[in-house]
């Protein structure tokens, strides 16, 4: 096959499912494979959370917080790119997901603008590194 162009998926972590049915709507629009799960522990067992791509995973839900997400795909060495969000955020928690290696902080409400910077700042990140 010449060189064929596998895009990755973008997989939204949310436990609003109004959140996720438009950003998965967004999304495919633009032309991104997507996968959606209604909690952290979901995405985790999923295959998707041990391949390269992107989770835009929201930091306060029901069970496992997406910082512990984030952490267990560290842990796992895992080469999903992370994309926090939150409508609740504080400056000690974006630094804390950030240092942890968050390719970027989404404050809810953000533009489409932004969520498209911050995918392809992400996904740079997860097929380069």
């Amino acid at each position: 096959m010449p060189n064929e162009v596998i895009s990755p998926a973008v997989c939204i972590v949310d436990d609003d499912a109004s959140v996720r049915k438009s950003l998965v709507n967004l999304l495919r629009a633009v032309g991104y494979t997507t996968a959606s799960f209604a909690s952290g522990e979901a995405f985790l067992a999923s295959p998707q959370a041990r391949q390269p791509g992107c989770v835009l995973l929201d930091l306060r839900m029901p069970g496992l917080l997406g910082i512990e997400v984030q952490q267990q795909l560290r842990a796992a060495d895992s080469p999903i790119a992370v994309v926090c969000m939150s409508a609740h955020d504080d400056e000690a928690t974006v630094v804390q997901v950030m240092a942890a290696g968050a390719s970027a902080f989404l404050h809810k409400p953000f533009s489409e603008a932004a969520l498209m910077a911050a995918l392809t700042r992400a996904l740079g990140v997860a097929m380069f590194s």
